[in-house]
């Protein structure tokens, strides 16, 4: 399986178990890993037969701009969710980020990740 990733990818969400977490909202950076086959697309250099990872980035920042949750647990689960969605895309490795949660102890990041495939 090929893999196409994106890093980085960066939006501001209202998630979190804290009224303030839902108040105030935080940034939240999602990185991808998508499993696809890549050889029709190379092949016919046609991109109705990959994935169009424009489109796919901005799914997933209306995804973290969405519905607020409680876990980071739930809203990477929902990013896998749409990812899958794409004919094209078998497999996704997603790592949700959250650099502000609140913890009283210095610490540089938090992350949940997560690999979800067609069954």
């Amino acid at each position: 399986m090929d893999r196409v990733a994106l890093r980085g990818l960066r939006a501001r969400g209202h998630h979190g178990v804290f009224p303030h977490e839902r108040e105030e909202g935080q940034t939240f950076v999602v990185d991808l890993v998508l499993g696809l086959d890549t050889r029709p697309a190379a092949a016919a250099d046609d991109l109705a037969k990959t994935v169009h990872y424009g489109v796919v980035a901005e799914q997933v920042v209306e995804v973290v701009e969405g519905e607020p949750v409680d876990l980071i647990e739930t809203l990477a689960e929902r990013i896998a969710e749409r990812c899958l969605g794409h004919e094209a895309v078998r497999e996704v490795e997603v790592v949700v980020h959250k650099p502000e949660a609140p913890i009283t102890v210095p610490f540089d990041d938090v992350t949940i990740t997560i690999t979800r495939s067609r069954a």
